[in-house]
């Protein structure tokens, strides 16, 4: 059935495919199997489940493990038919799921963190299984082995994992609301850099290897691009969200951007076009339109004999400004504000109408997500989060309908 979403232009929304319901908890990760007619689901409630597509229509889980400790994370690689669960006892546990989905055998228990883990990703190519967790390390041990590869140690919990296979480049987010970039060794590892710029935790991170893109979503309701490729640290900041970013996918060939956040936004944002860098925000102790002091700039108010006033800043030029300077408010999408932000009266009058008009579609998946996985081939996207519900969606409508049979053609 159709899913009732308000989204711009009303014309073009995400299809609400199936609704599947039965886990106890919240639903940590929920994976869709390329090329089959199934999802893979990961709960709090301490169970895997495999949900294959019945004739009726309807998904009826074809296998039901149970686990010693909630799942937190998962990751699953379809031509070994290998998945690596992650618990909330720091432990990830390896299953083999056989060719008919209908049974799954342990492998090994890899001891990989002391706390919750936050992330999972199998690296194929060096056998290697590697991890994040709330014990604040990454972890990279041996999948031929089962032994301990390497640890690194932040200062906050580490919340979400991106590798490149080909640099062995892990990008780590953290509740601090940093991002360390590390190139993994064979037993070591190195900081190539660190990434600020959010103003509350990572949730979310997503590595286009194609273009070299970071793409990081956080609490404080934003998204930032970051260009690793080159062209001097270039960033874009993203704002098109009510609550904490929490999902990512960026679709390389349609040049588009996936977000999803905890109130159920689902933004798809065009990314094949000229953006604009935000500015940093300058410092001033005075108002850099009307030269008014601000209120710590007690040697200008005593000269002048007024009263100090509250410094802001204007979204599009960066300028400290005062209340008096800044009575407007503008979206301004080229820059990545949807929303209307607060801006000093000369850039509000040099925004044109047409500079207002939105480079993003937004719709509403009416649950908690908290994560979200696609299946690009087929323009599949499925959801869940804390009310225990995953979602299947048709995609296709809002990201062009040549997205599938254009990543089938490739």
């Amino acid at each position: 059935m159709a899913a009732e979403i308000h989204s711009r232009p009303q014309s073009s929304r995400p299809v609400l495919l199936s609704k599947i319901e039965g886990h106890q908890d919240a639903v940590s990760a929920a994976l869709i199997i390329p090329k089959e007619d199934g999802i893979i689901t990961a709960s709090e409630d301490r169970t895997i489940r495999v949900w294959l597509k019945r004739d009726s229509g309807q998904y009826w889980p074809s296998i039901y493990h149970t686990m010693s400790s909630p799942c937190s994370a998962m990751a699953y690689h379809h031509d070994s038919r290998r998945i690596f669960v992650g618990q909330d006892n720091g432990a990830i546990m390896e299953f083999h799921i056989s060719e008919d989905f209908n049974k799954m055998n342990f492998v090994k228990t890899y001891p990989a963190h002391q706390n919750r883990v936050s992330a999972v990703i199998f690296c194929l190519e060096a056998e290697w299984v590697i991890s994040t967790g709330h014990d604040k390390c990454v972890s990279w041990m041996c999948t031929r082995s089962g032994n301990m590869l390497g640890r690194h140690y932040f200062t906050s919990w580490a919340s979400c994992l991106q590798y490149d296979f080909e640099t062995q480049h892990a990008f780590v987010g953290d509740y601090s609301g940093q991002i360390t970039l590390l190139k993994l060794e064979q037993s070591t590892c190195s900081v190539i850099t660190t990434l600020k710029g959010h103003e509350g935790s990572i949730a979310s991170l997503w590595w286009d290897p194609v273009q070299r893109l970071l793409f990081s979503g956080a609490s404080d309701n934003s998204i930032i691009m970051w260009d690793i490729g080159g062209r001097k640290g270039r960033t874009l900041l993203l704002q098109g969200h009510h609550d904490k970013v929490q999902a990512l996918c960026y679709l390389q060939l349609t040049r588009q951007l996936i977000s999803c956040s905890a109130d159920g936004g689902i933004t798809v944002w065009n990314m094949d076009i000229s953006r604009e860098e935000a500015p940093q925000w300058l410092d001033s102790d005075s108002c850099q339109k009307c030269e008014q002091p601000f209120f710590w700039n007690i040697k200008q108010m005593w000269d002048t004999k007024t009263l100090g006033l509250r410094q802001h800043h204007c979204r599009k030029c960066g300028q400290a400004v005062c209340g008096k300077c800044s009575t407007k408010r503008s979206s301004y999408p080229i820059m990545g504000f949807e929303f209307q932000v607060r801006v000093c009266d000369s850039c509000f009058d040099s925004i044109k109408d047409e500079d207002r008009t939105s480079l993003a579609t937004f719709h509403e998946g009416k649950h908690n997500i908290s994560h979200m996985s696609m299946d690009i081939s087929r323009g599949l996207m499925v959801t869940c989060g804390s009310d225990r519900v995953v979602k299947i969606w048709d995609m296709t409508p809002v990201v062009g309908c040549g997205l599938a049979t254009g990543y089938a053609s490739r």
